[in-house]
């Protein structure tokens, strides 16, 4: 769970320091601009190495921050809105916080990690995970990491949904229950196989049903001979 707290001590940017111009000066310098949005959105800078120890703590990019504005004793209790990425480098570019209250319930994006094996596996199924990531409604301290959904269960032909998924603690799943998680496929020789078995069986059942109803018509023709 996200409870453990990371504290991120920034420095509030004035209205002459905004700007393109004074933004690439203050990348130069190690510094990454960004908002905290709340009821009065502040602008901040925040050295790049203390920003990346703040998103990489054990509570991953869903933890808790208290950010910490220069000058104040109160922190700000805040979660990670949004962030850019330079292109090429992969560097933080811009980062933006949004204040929280800690007993109000937020809605947050967590991604989805498959643990255990599928049955379907060790007999040749191919597993393929759909969806990656799930919305999740709970209180700030109460949303994990992650969300572990369990492939035990999971054979050749099976569908898993997010109502199959076992619930979290403290955490409301958002999207429809029938979003589909993980499915485990035949490969595709067995398929193959598979349906062409299925093809030989009705052409037999097919041949089997002439066969029969050219029996059926020798045996209605056979009086008439007689006679």
């Amino acid at each position: 769970m996200s409870g453990e707290r990371m504290t991120l001590e920034v420095t509030e940017r004035g209205a002459d320091e905004l700007g393109t111009r004074n933004t690439k000066r203050l990348r130069k310098q190690g510094l990454i601009p960004g908002v905290l949005y709340g009821k009065t959105n502040k602008a901040f800078v925040v050295g790049e190495r203390e920003l990346r120890v703040a998103l990489t703590g054990p509570a991953g990019l869903n933890g808790i921050v208290d950010v910490l504005i220069s000058g104040q004793k109160t922190p700000h209790h805040a979660v990670l809105k949004d962030y850019q990425q330079h292109p090429i480098r992969g560097t933080i570019t811009h980062v933006d916080f949004h204040e929280v209250r800690l007993d109000q319930p937020i809605h947050a994006t967590v991604l989805i990690h498959l643990v255990g094996e599928a049955p379907g596996s060790k007999v040749g199924g191919v597993v393929q995970q759909v969806a990656r990531e799930l919305n999740v409604e709970a209180l700030p301290a109460d949303v994990p990491e992650y969300v572990e959904v369990d492939l035990s269960g999971l054979d050749v032909g099976d569908i898993l949904r997010l109502q199959d998924v076992s619930p979290v603690g403290g955490v409301k799943f958002l999207d429809d229950a029938d979003t589909v998680i993980a499915n485990c496929s035949a490969p595709r020789g067995l398929a193959d196989l598979e349906a062409e078995e299925a093809e030989a069986a009705e052409g037999e059942e097919g041949a089997e049903g002439e066969v029969s109803a050219e029996a059926s018509g020798e045996a209605e023709a056979a009086p008439a001979d007689e006679e």
